[in-house]
């Protein structure tokens, strides 16, 4: 089965409301999106991870212009052979970033390709499913103003629980006595209910602000600390997971094996947040989470991009077993983003829902999902 052809699309909507995080303003939701075809006619569709920042045509560019003469005429189930390949190739100018990003794209592909041609989901290509539904959490929380939104964001806490989910990440980074306002009102606003928080600052803070409001954290018994300094600070990620009680979580900006390899290495984490639509794809997340399991390390794969992103993680999230074996062991999540999106709503025919506080994880060939070709049209640019 030869990949006869590689088509890339990237899609824009502008946001009628732009939102914040804490390294900057969105404007609008993006996504780089790739349909690798086989000369059979079977199809696989992969998503290059856009971040909130980041100009979609980068991942783009590299498809088209560095990966693409690497596919044409390779043999489509050679997922290992293609990722060495591409990532060799890359290697000089890449190894992280928008490059491994578009690597990530086609590895996807190809899998949801593969999973067409052996009629099975991609989790039974990996070997199985530990667990065929997920609970998710709520990402949201972003700011509309900046500052002084606690009293919306307890609101929006509470909306999400009336919606059913019983946790939810709460996007911190606008300074540590902002962050602790909020924390205590959205704790009031929910009161007795039984709900798991996380918090995210998108590494906002140095060393010293990060150890201040992971001490506050602690009041809160949340699940994880995500991001609390920049992903280059591996030792700042250290010292800050001996000093704190709060479990320490990172990896979203962090790529392939090798990257990795130094978060554990160093003791840097305790949950490893690789992104499937920048670590390197469904190639690369298999070789993480079993080096996590050899470091003790939880996975909790991070997700913020289209449907076919989610897809890839609920795949993941299937064959991914636990670290920490027990009778009731810890299970992962699924990363839910609540912001505005249409390329997660109206992207694939039927839409992720939540049912009695879970999401049920496809079965159907490969991703299982069934692209709507009219929601790429409407919103693709050129490239």
């Amino acid at each position: 089965m030869k990949i006869s052809a590689i088509d890339t699309y990237v899609l824009k909507s502008a946001l009628e409301t732009p939102f914040a995080f804490s390294q900057g303003w969105v404007h609008q939701r993006c996504a780089t999106l790739v349909k690798v075809t086989a000369d059979n006619g079977l199809t696989g569709w992969g998503e290059a991870f856009t971040q909130g920042l980041e100009p979609p045509e980068i991942a783009a560019a590299t498809i088209e212009h560095a990966l693409r003469p690497h596919l044409i005429g390779a043999d489509a189930l050679d997922t290992s052979v293609i990722w060495h390949q591409l990532y060799h190739t890359t290697r000089d100018y890449g190894r992280k970033g928008s490059v491994v990003a578009a690597i990530s794209a086609i590895d996807i592909a190809l899998w949801d390709l593969a999973g067409h041609y052996y009629e099975q989901p991609i989790y039974q290509l990996l070997g199985g499913a530990h667990r065929h539904s997920v609970q998710p959490y709520a990402t949201g929380f972003y700011r509309l103003q900046g500052k002084d939104e606690a009293d919306r964001l307890a609101e929006e806490a509470v909306s999400h629980y009336n919606n059913g989910f019983t946790a939810m990440k709460i996007k911190l980074g606008f300074g540590v006595a902002d962050d602790i306002a909020v924390m205590h009102k959205i704790a009031e606003a929910l009161g007795d209910h039984q709900v798991e928080l996380m918090v995210d600052t998108n590494h906002a803070y140095g060393y010293r602000e990060a150890l201040q409001l992971g001490r506050e954290l602690e009041l809160f018994n949340v699940r994880w600390y995500e991001e609390p300094v920049v992903p280059e600070d591996i030792n700042g990620y250290r010292q800050l997971r001996e000093k704190l009680d709060v479990p320490i979580a990172g990896g979203e900006n962090e790529h392939t094996i090798y990257g990795f390899r130094s978060l554990f290495a160093a003791g840097a984490v305790d949950i490893a947040q690789p992104d499937i639509g920048s670590c390197g794809g469904i190639t690369a997340a298999r070789d993480i989470v079993a080096m996590a399991q050899a470091h003790g390390v939880s996975v909790n794969p991070h997700v913020w991009g289209s449907a076919v992103a989610q897809a890839a993680s609920l795949q993941l999230l299937a064959a991914m077993p636990v670290t920490h074996h027990n009778l009731f062991p810890q299970q992962p999540l699924l990363e839910f983003d609540c912001s505005s999106h249409p390329f997660r709503n109206e992207l694939i025919a039927n839409p992720w829902q939540v049912t009695d506080g879970v999401v049920v994880i496809p079965s159907g060939h490969g991703l299982g999902i069934d692209i709507v070709p009219e929601t790429i049209e409407k919103y693709r640019t050129n490239i």
